[in-house]
């Protein structure tokens, strides 16, 4: 531009324009052009570009906020479709509507829509021979059509559709011929999430509203399902906060495949709303509202009170007995830990014990099932069993003897993994972040579980995502994981109705155990390597560490040699 100005500027009135120059006068002028092209770029002459509109008053921009379409190839080759990555000058964080927490949203609704229609093949209803309406389930269309949710059936099967109250009602099954009193076998709060929607749904029922027709089981599902979907939102909106700069990456919970196929298929979403809204509270340093929202997470779903544990390792690393207050808040590490702990276990209490009191052999329930319930289909110890004949730890059992042995192996191999995450979380040259350890534990507990059924895997959804943000790997576990559905459906609909031999199904389990534990790999890998953690680029310690995050890393040497840091790594 400069260049432009002083060689190809018009010649003054009355002066020879450039082509009248004689060649050798020409010569001289481009010289002295260059020269001067030359001076004014060596005194660094703004060049100044105008702007076709008035700019705005405020230029502020969300300048650190990771932009997938630039660092991620996956995400800009899906841009394409839409315009192509942001722009180089594009100013972030100033959309007034398209804000990146409601593009996921509707994303989260989408998806969550299909999942619905993917049920929605097991609401369909049909009349008897009496001419009485019923669900269409005739010739296991349930497995065929894939749309199998725990919800529809146990409608009846914990007689909610009587209008009982959970914990209270008991009913007789026998197995063997031997009769057995049976409760609700749901943790306190998924058990009166079911009776307070059973109570809409028959309020609905008798309203005469549109689609009060409809079946009462169909009208309970839809109740269920509109929960539940608010809590998967609220469980993105929660890990899209805890992601910090990198909220795009709660995208990937949005689109899930896992959502897609199991949202409505039981309860799960519950305590994944409570465990992301216990996180974030901790992030947002209190500890006990942290505890509350976990303690609540572990009366819907046991799952949530594991991540306790993490926070514990944590802040016994972080802890400084030198000092009398810490240098990052005024709050000691173990004191806040305890707090939610605390806070967890009152809230725990505070929900179960009206019912344990009340209804004692309702609420043990779940304990006794739980205890005396032999390898899941999809446990390792069943694949196990499935390719080698092995008759597992216990023999061959009874439908009403308990599985000591198996029990006791389980929970020992599931206490020396957390065992193996803490010595992790304690010696690393630096500390973890809090979702890197949470993510161990949890994959931890269902990998050593002699149950994990198929809605469980959404618990690790919000903690992969924040544990390990690359966008192409977690799309492909949870492709296989999802795609585990259709071998299942399969194998129940059984071989003599054209189903899939054993074989089929715990392959597909056998290929998603070796998925996660591929994943739990880069986890620790990224523990030792934190350089190529993507979250900790640019000088980010732990956006979900609350009081952790840049706090010292100490040498400890309170604790053992065994246990302290190798080589610390001073906090960027």
């Amino acid at each position: 531009m400069i260049e432009q100005e002083l060689v190809h500027r018009p010649a003054a009135s009355g002066a020879p324009a450039d082509d009248a120059l004689k060649p050798g006068e020409a010569a001289v002028k481009d010289a002295r052009a260059q020269r001067n092209v030359d001076d004014a770029r060596a005194s660094e002459v703004p060049v100044i570009y105008e702007s076709p509109e008035p700019l705005a008053a405020d230029l502020r921009s969300v300048d650190d906020r990771d932009k997938p379409s630039r660092t991620d190839t996956l995400t800009a080759q899906l841009c394409d479709l839409i315009g192509g990555p942001v722009g180089d000058h594009a100013v972030i964080g100033r959309v007034r509507f398209w804000t990146p927490m409601r593009v996921m949203m509707a994303f989260a609704v989408l998806i969550l829509a299909f999942s619905w229609f993917g049920k929605a093949g097991c609401i369909q209803q049909r009349p008897d021979a009496d001419g009485v309406m019923g669900l269409d389930w005739n010739n296991g269309r349930q497995y065929i059509a894939m749309c199998y949710s725990d919800t529809v059936p146990l409608y009846g099967a914990e007689h909610l559709n009587e209008g009982a109250f959970p914990y209270k009602k008991q009913w007789v099954e026998f197995n063997d011929g031997r009769p057995q009193a049976r409760y609700m076998e749901y943790p306190v709060l998924s058990g009166l999430y079911q009776y307070a929607s059973m109570g809409i749904a028959k309020a609905g029922k008798m309203s005469g509203l549109p689609g009060h027709t409809a079946l009462e089981v169909v009208i309970y599902f839809d109740v269920v399902a509109v929960g539940l979907s608010m809590a998967w939102l609220v469980t993105i909106w929660a890990s899209a906060l805890l992601a910090g700069r990198r909220v795009w990456d709660a995208a990937l919970m949005a689109l899930s495949p896992l959502v897609l196929v199991h949202a409505f298929t039981n309860f799960d979403a519950l305590a994944t709303a409570f465990a992301a809204g216990g996180l974030l509270a901790w992030a947002r340093r209190r500890p006990v509202i942290a505890g509350v929202l976990l303690g609540l997470g572990g009366a819907a779903k046991l799952y949530p009170l594991l991540l306790l544990g993490p926070i514990l390792i944590l802040c016994l690393r972080a802890e400084r007995f030198d000092e009398d207050e810490s240098a990052w808040g005024g709050i000691r590490p173990l004191r806040a830990a305890g707090a939610a702990v605390a806070a967890a276990a009152v809230t725990w209490l505070a929900v179960n014990a009206p019912i344990a009191a009340l209804y004692p052999a309702g609420w043990r329930e779940f304990f006794r099932l739980n205890t005396e319930r032999h390898a899941d289909p999809d446990s390792i110890y069943n694949v196990i069993t499935s390719f080698t004949g092995w008759t597992g730890l216990d023999g061959v059992l009874g439908p009403q003897q308990t599985p000591t042995l198996l029990n006791t192996v389980s929970l020992l191999l599931f206490v020396l993994a957390c065992a193996g995450i803490g010595w992790i979380g304690l010696t690393a040259a630096r500390r973890p972040r809090l979702a890197q350890l949470v993510f161990l534990v949890v994959a931890a507990f269902l990998l050593t579980n002699k149950v994990w059924s198929p809605q469980y895997s959404i618990w690790l959804v919000p903690l992969a995502v924040l544990a390990l943000p690359q966008r192409r790997i977690l799309l492909a576990w949870m492709t296989i994981d999802a795609l585990v559905w259709v071998p299942r459906m399969f194998y129940y609909l059984g071989v003599d109705h054209k189903g899939l031999p054993e074989q089929w199904f715990t392959g597909a389990v056998a290929l998603r155990d070796l998925a996660v534990i591929a994943l739990c790999v880069l986890v620790i890998r990224q523990i030792y390597r934190p350089g190529e953690d993507p979250v900790r680029r640019d000088g980010i310690d732990d956006p979900g560490g609350g009081i952790l995050n840049r706090a010292p890393d100490p040498q400890d040497p309170w604790l053992p040699p065994l246990l302290r840091p190798r080589q610390p790594v001073p906090v960027p």
